[in-house]
């Protein structure tokens, strides 16, 4: 068994700012979703739905894209079923397989959410960072999910979606 290596001071520190930063972000972004009547769990699952082909996909792929489990991704698909911003379908082509089709209040509902989220990213996160800073991270954040994507522990390789305007 290999020795423990303990957190210096200086790695403590580092580690705890950006775990604080990271919950307390997300928590911020959490009530910006809140406030217009989503929760980040349907606007990743929107916005992975809004740029699948016809804007549907089968429900096990959602779910790979976004590397949730069966339970999670089927529960979290019925709430928003009964809220309509997605339906379910029983797939044409294999009688065991649903599709999730993004409905027109799913679409109403991501395009009306966007423009503030995009706000309070810039304003909570991106504004603070100097293009250096930008660039430093991105190194930094693709150098840590690779690391992940190859330890035991890990989901394995990251889909990150970004939140682009579609003129971009």
């Amino acid at each position: 068994m290999t020795e423990t290596r303990w957190l210096d001071s200086r790695e403590n520190r580092t580690w705890l700012a950006y775990n604080d930063m990271s919950r307390h972000l997300n928590q911020a972004l959490e009530r910006q979703f809140a406030s217009a009547g989503l929760s980040s769990s349907d606007f990743e699952l929107l916005t992975v739905l809004s740029r699948a082909p016809d804007q549907r996909l089968r429900a096990r792929d959602l779910g790979r894209l976004v590397r949730w489990d069966r339970s999670r991704i089927s529960h979290q698909l019925r709430r928003m079923e009964q809220r309509g911003l997605v339906q379910r379908k029983d797939c044409a082509d294999d009688a065991r397989g649903v599709t999730v089709h993004l409905t027109d209040e799913g679409r109403e509902a991501l395009e009306a959410v966007q423009p503030g989220h995009i706000d309070a990213v810039r304003r909570l996160f991106l504004d603070q960072l100097t293009p250096d800073e930008m660039d430093a991270l991105t190194t930094i954040a693709n150098r840590v999910m690779s690391r992940i994507a190859e330890d035991p522990f890990g989901p394995g390789t990251s889909i990150y979606i970004a939140t682009i305007h579609p003129d971009s």
